[in-house]
């Protein structure tokens, strides 16, 4: 889509997405699927807290609010579809595995970058 985008002769915005809606939890949880953990969530809002084993590894932080947060967030690419025919090909799922193998091959290679006592550029002691 954004190669079709960048193709027209004059610019124009185009929203690209799925047109479906999921929570942050449900992104965790598809990330923890990938990583062969189940994830119990207790608490609400603010208070929820998400644990493996009963440790727990995932918290809602306010300071990630947006300034002014929205009840709901619903991408809407019609328009794309009718100027392009575009379509989505990937699904939230392999969205999801996709970005969750790609950030353990980094982390990978970050710890034996430092396990051979090489710095990275992000990494700080």
């Amino acid at each position: 889509m954004q190669w079709l985008m960048l193709q027209q002769e004059y610019p124009e915005d185009f929203v690209i997405a799925t047109g479906e809606q999921y929570y942050v939890r449900d992104f965790v949880n598809a990330a923890a699927t990938e990583l062969s953990m189940t994830i119990s969530w207790r608490g609400e809002g603010v208070d929820e807290v998400g644990s493996v084993g009963g440790k727990s590894i995932v918290k809602v932080d306010p300071r990630y609010f947006r300034p002014t947060e929205v009840e709901t967030l619903l991408g809407d690419a019609s328009k794309a579809r009718k100027n392009f025919g575009w379509i989505p090909k990937i699904s939230f799922e392999e969205l999801v595995t996709e970005m969750v193998r790609e950030d353990l091959k980094s982390a990978e290679r970050d710890e034996l970058i430092k396990r051979e006592g090489y710095k990275g550029m992000d990494y700080h002691e």
